[in-house]
């Protein structure tokens, strides 16, 4: 069941969903959260889509947030709110509520999903595009537990990283950290089967694809051992060696779909190794509301250590141009005296 609603406010909302469910014969609220999803025109449908099958493991009320650009200065100023509300077959497990913002009341979106939001129950804030820098501070990160971003569809997403680390704050996580739940645990397994050290590590991906970089800083600071990134065509991260005093262990993957493992000593193993889906990907972040402090201390590790031996650490750029200057008149005294000869 559909039910537009233009130039509305979000007590008329609420009484369409309450209408809604009446309409469809469930008047009772059975959902255990609200998914929040920060998107634009362009991406609305495919977000919207993994939202609703994600809802069949996580019954819950989502609010897409989608804020129009006004093509004229004369509406900005006006505010105006369309709403399309979804309940039954066309919501999935729960409600839908698509809310389409002009004007001035796109800097207030805060102030409309607030009165949407389900009560006593946790809230999660999704950018599927166009995140913050900061979710944390962003004013509907602010009602959320957790906040969900993608680096990978940043413009610049090795750069995206760094600025997380820096904005970091409890409850923030990254669907790029995500995709690497399943070669984390297959790395973790086959360390489990051997009793030797690992001295080095080389994380191999495509380029620009920010899963490589994190699942390189998660290696590098559980293992404090040096980790290099090196490049390949794809898809996504096509193979992990990790050289132990034992013999290497290879977790190779060229097709994206099927992996090899390779221990030293073992016959090679054939693993499923599936790039997931978006709606995978949520419905494993639904899963748990607290804190990642894995997620935290790799991103943490920093890009520009990769590579770097441990125990030494990387100069900052002001540091290094403050030491050009002293070279200068080290020189010029040296001159002075072979003069003085």
């Amino acid at each position: 069941m559909k039910i537009d609603l233009t130039d509305t406010t979000s007590s008329k909302i609420n009484k369409a969903l309450v209408k809604g469910r009446r309409a469809i014969g469930t008047p009772a609220v059975g959902m255990v959260l609200t998914l929040v999803i920060v998107t634009d025109e362009e991406n609305a449908y495919d977000s919207l889509k993994a939202a609703n099958e994600a809802s069949r493991e996580h019954p819950s009320r989502t609010l897409v947030v989608i804020k129009r650009a006004a093509r004229s200065p004369r509406d900005r100023t006006t505010s105006r709110l369309d709403a399309e509300v979804r309940v039954g077959v066309e919501a999935g497990t729960g409600e839908t509520v698509v809310l389409r913002l002009y004007g001035e009341v796109i800097d207030h979106a805060q102030s409309v999903v607030l009165p949407l939001l389900l009560p006593d129950a946790p809230v999660v804030v999704w950018w599927s595009v166009n995140a913050p820098l900061d979710p944390a501070k962003d004013p509907l990160g602010a009602l959320a537990q957790r906040r969900v971003t993608d680096t990978y569809a940043a413009e610049e997403p090795i750069h995206e990283l760094t600025a997380r680390a820096e904005a970091y704050h409890p409850g923030d996580t990254d669907l790029s950290w995500t995709r690497i739940t399943p070669w984390r645990s297959m790395l973790a397994a086959a360390l489990d089967q051997i009793a030797c050290r690992v001295t080095s590590v080389e994380v191999e991906g495509e380029e620009f694809n920010p899963s490589c970089e994190l699942l390189a800083m998660w290696l590098a600071d559980r293992l404090s051992v040096p980790v290099k990134r090196s490049l390949s065509a794809g898809p996504g991260l096509t193979g992990v060696r990790m050289d132990t005093d034992c013999g290497p262990i290879v977790l190779g993957r060229a097709d994206g779909s099927l992996a090899t493992l390779s221990i030293q000593g073992q016959p090679d193993r054939a693993v499923a190794l599936k790039r997931r889906e978006t709606a995978e990907l949520i419905a494993e972040e639904l899963r748990r509301l607290d804190p990642d402090d894995t997620y935290a201390s790799a991103l943490k590790y920093g890009v520009d250590r990769l590579g770097v031996p441990v125990g030494e650490k990387t100069a900052p750029a002001d540091e290094a141009a403050s030491e050009e200057p002293k070279k200068a008149p080290a020189k010029k005294a040296a001159a002075k005296k072979a003069a003085a000869k």
